[in-house]
This record gives structure tokens, sequence and C-alpha cells, in this order.
């Protein structure tokens, strides 16, 4: 038997399911797989998407993303036994599937691969493509879990492979699950145990004294959209300047929106924008809620390649930038910098964004940054302090006259 929770916007509260078969309209997925004797022995809790890039007749490339899980159904979900291991089997939409399985080694228990299949065939997801057919990716991931451990990861994972790209976060999940209780030990990602993750990047380049980057102009501003089954979810309009320093190599890369493809998801606690280009393999931003009313940048993750064919990559899910309310959009006209690490900085101008509740396509009210708000506070005290001024000249020109004139009475 297989019972699983969907988590549906926040207030419509929740709903309960344990089934054998059947369809589920879900968001965050909740999985509770339990033997004969109804005990608990796989758990799993997760949210997931996915974006792929196929080949179209016309010979170019479109990217389709997968977060759409309102059909999923759950055949072939088991605990597991003496010839076959536990394994989570996830069905949606026109013949989609994802399977995860687990092993067990002495005191540990291993997610050991993860197989993603896809339908080309689907016009609605993959239109004009030029393969058809269900293909499949599949992941070794080999990681390793003390037994009556539940192993959790909120931050954003990706695995990338064959130009499909599988994005998890807010990941629970304990295989061999003892005596029908799941654990309260956690056993965290590496992610999750320290605040900044900074991934190394390996060059075979030698070092080099520290240079000055040449400054750049100001970056071409771009317009950027996330849409899902009721829309557009997500807005964001801004300039992109990356600042890097790599084998203390400093340097300045302008986003060029025409040339940048962009994709993502939103779910109702979290949004993703993901930037990807020629040499951009991704830049996410990734939002969340904070108190139940407002947003924030939340995470920025990169990876991409330099001049010298090294690979940069860099992420960090312990930023606060860009807060504002909900129902409500983020706006700063001046220059910022999100700083992500030592090493990697990105300015931002002319922003605007708004990851949640976008009405009709289009922006709400907008809060504005500090530095806006000074120059709209400083604009009319100038203007009040010079029409001030103005008016003191004036004064002392009408006083200085009427001296002038009466002078000239007494004269007579």
């Amino acid at each position: 038997m297989v019972c699983f929770r969907l988590s549906p916007a926040p207030g419509s509260g929740l709903v309960l399911l344990c089934l054998v078969l059947g369809a589920v309209s879900s968001y965050a997925l909740e999985v509770n797989v339990t033997d004969s004797e109804k005990a608990t022995c796989l758990y799993a809790k997760w949210q997931m998407n996915f974006t792929i890039q196929y080949n179209t007749t016309s010979k170019n490339f479109k990217t389709a993303t997968i977060s759409d899980f309102s059909t999923a159904t759950y055949n072939g979900s088991v605990c597991g036994n003496d010839q076959n291991n536990p394994k989570i089997v996830v069905q949606f939409g026109s013949g989609f599937s994802w399977t995860v399985k687990f092993t067990k080694k002495e005191s540990a228990y291993l997610i050991d691969n993860i197989s993603f299949s896809y339908n080309l065939s689907d016009n609605a997801t993959f239109p004009d493509a030029k393969e058809k057919g269900i293909l499949t990716v599949h992941d070794l991931v080999g990681f390793r879990i003390p037994l009556n451990n539940i192993f959790r990861c909120n931050s954003l994972s990706t695995l990338e492979k064959n130009g499909v790209v599988q994005y998890y976060w807010d990941v629970h999940v304990q295989a061999f699950v003892q005596n029908g209780t799941v654990s309260t030990k956690e056993f965290l990602c590496e992610k999750d145990k320290t605040s900044t993750t900074v991934v190394p990047t390996i060059s075979t380049t030698t070092p080099s004294p520290t240079t000055t980057p040449t400054p750049k102009e100001k970056p071409e501003v771009g317009s950027y959209s996330v849409n899902n089954s009721n829309g557009t979810c997500l807005l964001a309009t801004m300039g992109l300047q990356l600042n890097i320093t790599h084998d203390k190599v400093a340097s300045v890369i302008n986003i060029n929106p025409n040339t940048t493809d962009f994709t993502g998801s939103c779910q109702p606690q979290t949004a993703l924008l993901r930037l990807n280009s020629s040499n951009i393999k991704y830049l996410d931003f990734v939002f969340a809620v904070k108190n139940e009313n407002r947003f924030y940048l939340k995470e920025v993750n990169v990876s991409m390649y330099l001049v010298n064919g090294s690979v940069f990559s860099i992420a960090n899910n312990n930023l606060s930038y860009w807060d504002a309310p909900l129902g409500s959009s983020y706006m700063c006209n001046k220059e910022q910098t999100v700083s992500v690490s030592g090493a990697f900085q990105i300015n931002t101008f002319d922003l605007r964004v708004q990851p949640f509740n976008v009405m009709e396509g289009k922006y709400s009210t907008a809060e504005e940054c500090s530095a806006d708000s000074d120059l709209n506070f400083l604009i009319p005290v100038a203007v009040g302090v010079a029409l001030g001024f103005l008016i003191i000249v004036v004064f002392i020109s009408y006083m200085i006259g009427r001296r002038k004139s009466r002078t000239g009475y007494q004269s007579v």
C-alpha cells in the first residue's frame, strides 16, 4: 500500500490519501510505502521538476519544463524483499515516469540510482520535436546514509545528463524504516550542513597574479518569465553583469538577453528562474516565501565555461536579497550587487521581479529598494531647497529695490 500527502497552496488545507492505485494532484510529493502488515518501510517527501533540451524539425533546440504532477500515480513503489530492492516509482503526464532505487549495505542504505523517462511523442510538451518515442536517462547516485536515519536536503540539488536537468529540493527520505517508525534523526546533505556551498573548480592553468577586469558598459536589460498551467507565474526584468574571480584572474561578463534562454518553475513556497546560454550552463535564481507574507531571493547557483575552457561553479543557498511583500513586486532601478561569494558577484540594473502571485501576466505594485527610495526622497527635497533659495533671492531683490525707491523719494 502507498500513502501520499498533497500539499496545495497555503491556506487550502491538507488531504491525506492512502490507496493502491490512483491519480493525485500534488505540489510537494509525500509517499509512505507500507508492508503487508501496514507498517511503514519506505518514506519520502520531496519536490522536483525537470528541464529537457530537444532538437526540432527546424534544426533548432528548444527547452521544455516539466513541473505539473497533477496526474501522478505511484504504481510499482515497493518495500523490497530478498529478490527486489526498495524503490519509489512515479508516473505522470503522457508517458513520463521517475524511479529511485535503494540498496542496503551493512549499517547503511544507499540512494542507488535515479531514472527518468520522457515521451518526445507528447506534442503538447515537445512541440515540433524531431525525434519521437520514449527516452530514458539513468543517473548513478550512490549516496550513503546510516540506517535508521532520515536523509534531508532542503537545498536545491541537480542532476544533468544528455540535455536533461533534474531539480530536487525539500527532500526527506528514509528507506529500510525500522519497526514501522520514521526516524527523527536526520542525516544532512552537504549543502544543508553549511550556510554557503562553494563547489570547487578544477583548472589545469597556471595561477597568475590577480588582474583588474576591464570596466564594462551597462548591460542590456532583459525580460524573463516562467509559465505553469495557470499562466505566467514569475516575472523578471533586469540587466545582469557577472563579476568572477578565478585563479586570481578577475573578469566581468554582461549577459546578453538576446542570446539567453530561460526556464523555471513555480511552487507554493519556492520559485526558480534559470538562465542559460552558450557559455552559461545554468544561472539559477531561487526565491522563497518567509513568514507566509513576504518573498526574497534565497539562493543563486551558477555553472559556466570560462575563456580558458575551465568550468566555474558556485552555489549559495543562504542569501537574503530582493525582499518584498507577497502580492507585490520588488524594484530597484539603481545598480545593486548580489554577493554570492568572494569569487562571484552579480550586479543588477533596472531590476524588477515578482516570483509569486502574478496576476494576468503583469507586475503588481512595486516595493522599491532603499537606493531608489532615497533618490525619490531627495528629488522633492532638492526642488524644495531650490524653490526656497529662489524665494529668498526674490525677497532680497525686492527689499533692495524698495530701499532704493525710498532713497529716491527722500532726495526729491
